[in-house]
């Protein structure tokens, strides 16, 4: 009896410093957590060529996987930082030039309050926002180094995950506590579920940045390929979406003073590209994986908070998910309690 307390004492024991040193690593390695996510996205929607080319053309793992890595810099990752140089010089000319742009928001208020006797703002509130939009787009300027890096560890860890794919799924289908079936199961719906976010809000992000640019060309707005980019961007984001880039024109609009274009701008996207935006997001998703709307909704919003941008597409992946271990776990023991 005694041995096995001192048994059930080092096992514990032993449990804990796992547990410990499990919790410090991964606060240490936090800010890494989107190189890792972005390298299984990338992992997953190159594992089937990196198949096909190792098994079927007999590849080299290293060079198939080399080859895989620099199609998805050239087709990914340059068109995306070639989008971030062309917001971050707007961003730097904005930073500039914020006094003449909250000058003109000023008078458009004022032109405003004076029309129709109403207070909407101070103008201590309006050199407020000045300042605090000062002061966050420098910072949002200076996060392009921490972005590299990130790339770096990205391609790093992607790398690894291409070469040993065969080991991993391995000691995945001898460790994991789930039955083979099950496993699988959770493999498919995780495919699944990356094609249909890493795809789909992309695709659906690129529909709204076209609508949005006819628009655009249509009222007149001065550089339409900057609009374009921030249109694509801020469809992205859950509920709010392109309503931050036209109403946004809209302010500059009527701020310059062209009352008639500001209306229309609000007109055009409040009726066509929010419309249009819901269209284009539910059947993509619909069509791609299946995925409710609402999953997607709130999985980008816990996404993003937890993840940052990558969260895009692994929030919904993680809301998915946990509906999907729910469905395994009845599956799984319900079965065993049956039978016992």
């Amino acid at each position: 009896m005694q041995q096995v307390n001192h048994g059930k004492i080092r096992q514990l024991s032993f449990y804990a410093i796992l547990v410990f040193l499990g919790i410090f690593l991964f606060l240490q390695l936090s800010s890494f957590l989107p190189a890792l996510l972005g390298a299984v996205t990338f992992y997953i929607l190159m594992l089937r060529p990196m198949t096909y080319l190792v098994y079927k053309k007999k590849w080299n793992k290293g060079l198939a996987a080399c080859l895989l890595m620099l199609a998805s810099f050239v087709v990914v990752l340059l068109p995306v930082s070639l989008f971030v140089n062309i917001l971050y010089a707007k961003i730097g000319f904005a930073v500039q030039h914020s006094n003449e742009v909250m000058t003109g928001l000023k008078l458009f208020i004022e032109r405003i309050e004076k029309d129709y006797h109403v207070t909407l703002i101070s103008d201590k509130n309006i050199e407020n926002l000045g300042m605090a939009v000062a002061e966050v787009l420098p910072k949002l300027l200076g996060a392009t180094f921490n972005s590299v890096i990130i790339v770096l560890i990205l391609y790093f860890i992607l790398y690894f995950l291409l070469v040993n794919s065969k080991e991993m799924e391995d000691w995945l289908y001898s460790h994991v506590p789930l039955r083979n079936e099950n496993i699988r199961l959770v493999g498919k719906e995780i495919n699944t579920l990356v094609f249909s976010n890493a795809l789909g809000i992309p695709v659906t992000a690129i529909l709204q940045g076209i609508i949005g640019a006819i628009g655009y060309y249509f009222l007149g707005v001065d550089d339409i390929p900057f609009w374009f980019v921030v249109t694509c961007i801020t469809a992205m984001v859950p509920m709010i979406g392109s309503a931050l880039a036209y109403i946004s024109l809209a302010i500059l609009f009527f701020a310059e003073g062209h009352t008639t274009k500001g209306i229309l701008m609000l007109l055009y996207g409040g009726a066509i590209m929010n419309v249009l935006d819901s269209v284009f997001r539910i059947s993509i998703q619909k069509r791609i994986g299946n995925t409710h709307p609402l999953v997607t909704t709130f999985g980008v919003i816990v996404g993003i908070n937890l993840f940052g941008f990558i969260g895009l597409i692994f929030g919904p992946i993680l809301i998915s998910l946990f509906i999907l271990l729910v469905k395994i776990y009845l599956n799984e023991f319900e079965e065993d309690d049956d039978a016992k």
